[in-house]
């Protein structure tokens, strides 16, 4: 059964890829854009169902245009990589999504975050929790999702979904695979960015994609412009994580190890990543807890895989994880 059409902007990363994936699997069809469509199918996971790749850049309103014509839905999943020339570039990119659902009628789908928040709003967040955010990246994000109310009074519909720190195994921008872990190595120890005993909330990817895809499908009750938070797996103390990895890697006696945060603050100035990762201290060292009633009440349920499953293919998909298993090495068939 064909659900409709989807264009996905962002369908090489983390979320994008995942979105891509849900909708195609619930029957959708999907186009995704790509400066180099032929380099991007080639790296999409073989065996699984595939996008209609399509050439385009998300900062060139026309391109993004013409790949939306004919779609019910833009998944704006693109983001400036390596945490760079986000003042510059992110609102162009969703002004291009704005135009082109202008133009074709879909509905935008934003994958949110808890940057939009500020500490006068910690530690339990719900959909209108107010939005004082204290880092430049949540000052976007906030405009991001002013962009869109804006465009909801001239009839452009949209969805904002939004999640804690993002895991999975196709995703490598973010605190997981950046901070606790080094993709491609041997888990050797677990790095803490955490205050000790404070929470911390994480989003499988696969669990986001397959929200995203349930509530798009109840467009009947939807509002113009909505948002939805997800629980996703909440680590009450910060230990529940590192508990997962250790069990994931077969190796019960991993030491956890403080984050270098004293390196992020000297290297600063010179190195852009370590700048906004500096800036996002703060989530760390508070409890912040996305309240998920409103999603809920709409689907009943929030997809949710166990958390010993989905690090176990977070570091899979990582490389770490075969590595780290005593005698883990394949042996010839």
């Amino acid at each position: 059964m064909e659900r409709g059409t989807a264009l996905v902007l962002g369908a090489t990363g983390g979320i994008g890829g995942e979105t891509a994936s849900a909708l195609l699997r619930r029957g959708w069809k999907v186009r995704a854009l790509a400066r180099d469509p032929a380099k991007a199918a080639a790296q999409w996971p073989a065996g699984t169902l595939r996008p209609e790749w399509v050439s385009g850049d998300a900062m060139d309103a026309d391109s993004v245009i013409a790949a939306a014509r004919g779609a019910d839905l833009i998944v704006h999943a693109v983001n400036p990589p390596g945490y760079r020339n986000w003042e510059t570039l992110v609102l162009p990119m969703l002004d291009s999504t704005v135009r082109a659902a202008e133009a074709s009628g879909a509905r935008i789908v934003l994958p949110g975050t808890v940057y939009n928040y500020g500490p006068d709003a910690f530690p339990d967040l719900v959909e209108s929790a107010p939005q004082n955010p204290i880092s430049r990246k949540g000052a976007i994000r906030v405009q991001m999702e002013q962009r869109l109310r804006d465009a909801a009074a001239r009839g452009v519909r949209s969805l904002v979904v939004r999640a804690g720190d993002f895991f999975g195994p196709r995703a490598g921008n973010n605190w997981f695979a950046q901070g606790l872990v080094k993709p491609g190595k041997p888990i050797s120890a677990i790095a803490d960015p955490a205050r000790r005993g404070v929470g911390h909330q994480w989003a499988y990817l696969p669990d986001v994609a397959e929200t995203i895809a349930q509530l798009v499908e109840r467009e009947s009750a939807l509002t113009v412009f909505d948002t939805f938070h997800m629980e996703g797996h909440w680590d009450a103390d910060g230990t529940r994580m590192q508990a997962a990895i250790r069990r994931a890697s077969g190796r019960p006696d991993l030491p956890v190890k403080r984050f270098p945060w004293w390196l992020v603050a000297l290297a600063s100035p010179f190195v852009p990543m370590f700048r906004e990762l500096r800036e996002m201290r703060y989530l760390w060292q508070k409890p912040v807890h996305l309240r998920n009633g409103r999603l809920v009440a709409l689907l009943g349920s929030e997809p949710h895989t166990p958390l010993d499953a989905a690090v176990g293919a977070t570091l899979e998909g990582l490389g770490c994880l075969e590595a780290t298993r005593p005698h883990g090495k394949r042996q010839p068939a």
